[in-house]
């Protein structure tokens, strides 16, 4: 409709692409979409591994730009108040003063969460048995081609690896309970899987980690190397390294990284820079309210 609309009136069509809707397995789907995708006078995809997807359907390179999607940035607090945060979200919710690692997301096969548990975990429990896991996320509703991953299947995966009582799942929170989470952990832990079929197309969850001065441990796979600064919000770890992965968790354990690079990478997508992007891309000029907003 868009596209009909457009051209009707002699405006120009644009669209935004994510991943998974470039490549979903479903004959209708590609049958009724990717040719609008195609006749699009402009492409915005949100990271480099997107972009390929998206040149993989003859979607021509000069027409497609990239915009990462946008992150609220919390303003920075006082040593004392982020400690504050910390005891009392871990007081709330039995973690414990032990080191935090935190996982945030959807629960997908993709996610990598039980393998995560299974194959990771334990490794780094070895060394440090006072780790504790903190989930936050629940398996999806209405979402494109998603599957579900239960909590069960991982606690009983977690029990099989004789580290049933590292988990805690916190299922959906709120805003204000994730952003506490954020605060309240040592490290943000983003094991995705490389699935034939169904990318990463970013990793916004990343990004969110850093704007609180939280780095990511990740597997390096689909648009999660744009959304971590290998050395600066974290690191990158070939997909599917369990020592890797655990070593590296290890690592940022006891030598945290330094949350001003962190901030300042963070800051690169806040939702004024995407704003002015987009702008850029579509040809729109980006006015001031009356309050000095955008």
């Amino acid at each position: 409709m868009a596209w009909l609309s457009a051209r009707a009136s002699g405006a120009r069509a644009a669209v935004y692409l994510h991943g998974l809707d470039v490549i979903v397995d479903h004959p209708l789907y590609q049958l009724l979409w990717l040719p609008f995708f195609r006749r699009m006078d402009q492409v915005v995809v949100n990271s480099s591994a997107t972009r390929g997807l998206a040149e993989g359907i003859g979607i021509p390179s000069e027409r497609i730009s990239i915009v990462p999607p946008g992150v609220v940035l919390s303003g920075p607090i006082g040593e004392a108040e982020r400690q504050r945060i910390r005891q009392e979200f871990r007081r709330v919710h039995g973690v414990g003063e032990g080191p935090m690692l935190l996982s945030v997301g959807r629960l997908t096969p993709r996610k990598g969460l039980l393998e995560f548990v299974r194959d990771v975990l334990p490794r780094i429990v070895r060394v440090r048995p006072d780790v504790k896991l903190v989930i936050i996320g629940a398996p999806p509703g209405q979402a494109l081609a998603a599957r579900s991953l239960t909590p069960e299947r991982i606690r009983e995966a977690a029990r099989e690896a004789g580290i049933g009582g590292q988990l805690h799942f916190l299922g959906e929170v709120s805003d204000q309970v994730l952003d506490s989470a954020y605060r309240a952990a040592d490290l943000h832990v983003f094991p995705v899987r490389e699935i034939p079929g169904d990318p990463e197309g970013f990793g916004m969850v990343a990004v969110e980690a850093a704007a609180h001065g939280l780095p990511t441990v990740a597997y390096a796979t689909g648009g999660v190397v744009d959304a971590v600064a290998d050395g600066i919000s974290g690191r990158l770890v070939t997909p599917g390294d369990c020592e890797g992965f655990a070593a590296a968790t290890l690592e940022f354990l006891t030598r945290p990284l330094p949350a001003g690079p962190m901030l300042d990478f963070a800051a690169g997508f806040s939702w004024h820079k995407v704003g002015e992007r987009f702008a850029a891309i579509l040809g729109l000029k980006v006015t001031e309210s009356a309050s000095g907003a955008r």
